[in-house]
């Protein structure tokens, strides 16, 4: 009962704070009528005693500026995190969240559900955008904001069922690069056959850092659980972002996790047939590992296709890559005291020079005596997939997310790359420059 009071007086602080410290005075059109929900997300709402409410959008407007360009660029040269872009983007992001929420809470909702984060390129200048819309409690006419969450209305039928009670949506994000050490580095260590450690490093410290901070934003709403975890990797001002979106939720069972939450990145309807069966998610839990073919074994390879038949080479360095990242996780989840990992996912990118890294990502889960769901059903509502009834492919649509994120990692090598390059040619020029005047 204290936490849930102290939740509703940080949300108070925080909509007092935005518009004191932040000076935002958002002129809020009435649209009593509009709601993001879907049918069958109305449905679930009404079974946990809520009803639609309005549609609330924030939005901010960013751009990288002179100074942080040329810290951006020098960070870009060391690798690692590029601290200016990723702070100039979470800065974006939350500006646009604070505005919603400032919306949701002149139309006094109890809630705030399906929030997500848009991003649109105006010549230059981003444009953040954040949307959800608000819940109220059934024959109520208005309420104090207690919550937000990314989850839909189905969604959030899912965790209130298998006992999660959501506080807050969060998000961690971290842009990066190989940068021109990393590549040299990596150059001279990729004619040899075998594991790139310089790059398997940047990738790896890197994308755990944005689970650390998404699990950061959790502690500070005396969250335990960080559930329904989506991860999108994009190229952004000459760099890569890794981002992940959840809610900051509380588990009665996870009551030993309050200084260091649970992240589960399993779908809501995978986390609730889980606690059906007694399990609970402990860590999300990620294994990166690049590979490189090597210069020898990439002649042999080349010999090899053009004989045809299987590539002996190849398919060793890839199953080597898939092995070293499986490991990983299975001694993350050693570590945590899980029973297993489900839910396992690879991702394949191709980073160009004969260079391909290999992602796993999973949730590592613990058997919990006594843990189950409310309910031994989900309705069916709770799990039909909404159909997408407008189809726009002038924008270069139907992209799948896999081909746009092998593009995008490609264009992690290209960047740095290309940085050594133009070092190359002003170098040329002065020395030109000099022996002229000599």
């Amino acid at each position: 009962m204290f936490a849930r009071q102290a939740n509703i007086l940080l949300v108070r602080m925080e909509i007092v704070l935005i518009s004191l410290s932040k000076g935002i005075c958002m002129h809020v059109e009435e649209h009593r009528k509009i709601t993001g929900f879907s049918g069958n997300e109305i449905f679930c709402l009404s079974k946990l005693g809520y009803r639609p409410g309005q549609l609330c959008l924030g939005n901010n407007v960013v751009a990288l500026g002179i100074m942080r360009g040329i810290g951006a660029g020098l960070s870009n040269l060391a690798g690692g995190e590029i601290t200016e872009i990723t702070q100039l983007v979470h800065e974006g992001r939350k500006n646009a969240y604070d505005r919603m929420l400032q919306e949701a809470q002149h139309y006094g909702g109890i809630g705030l559900a399906g929030v997500s984060f848009d991003i649109i390129n105006h010549g230059g200048n981003l444009e953040f955008i954040a949307q959800g819309s608000t819940l109220h409690q059934r024959d109520a006419d208005s309420d104090v904001l207690r919550f937000s969450t990314a989850a839909s209305g189905q969604q959030l039928y899912c965790q209130l069922d298998s006992g999660f009670v959501p506080h807050s949506f969060v998000f961690g994000n971290v842009a990066y690069s190989i940068g021109v050490g990393g590549n040299i580095k990596g150059a001279f260590r990729g004619l040899k056959r075998g594991e790139v450690s310089e790059y398997t490093e940047i990738f790896d410290r890197t994308r755990h850092l944005t689970l650390l901070r998404i699990k950061k934003e959790a502690r500070t709403v005396n969250a335990n659980a960080v559930i329904g975890i989506e991860t999108s990797i994009m190229p952004l001002l000459g760099a890569q972002e890794m981002m992940m979106i959840g809610t900051a939720s509380s588990h009665p069972a996870l009551s030993a996790y309050h200084d260091d939450p649970i992240t589960c990145d399993m779908t809501n309807e995978e986390l609730w047939n889980m606690v059906n069966l007694g399990y609970l998610p402990i860590q999300l839990v990620m294994g990166v590992s690049v590979y490189s073919l090597g210069l020898a074994s990439g002649i042999a390879t080349s010999l090899q296709s053009l004989a045809g038949g299987q590539i002996d080479g190849l398919t060793e360095v890839l199953y080597e890559a898939r092995e070293k990242a499986l490991r990983r996780i299975e001694e993350d989840a050693e570590k945590c005291g899980a029973d297993e990992v489900v839910g396992v996912k690879t991702r394949v990118y191709d980073l160009g020079g004969g260079l391909v890294e290999f992602m796993v990502m999973g949730t590592a889960v613990k058997k919990i005596e006594g843990v189950t769901t409310r309910n031994s059903m989900l309705p069916p509502q709770a799990i039909i997939q909404d159909r997408e009834t407008f189809i726009d492919s002038s924008q270069g649509g139907n992209v799948t997310i896999s081909k746009a994120q092998v593009a995008s990692a490609s264009k992690t090598q290209r960047g740095p790359l290309s940085i050594i390059i133009t070092i190359i040619i002003v170098v040329f020029y002065v020395f030109k420059m000099f022996f002229q005047h000599s």
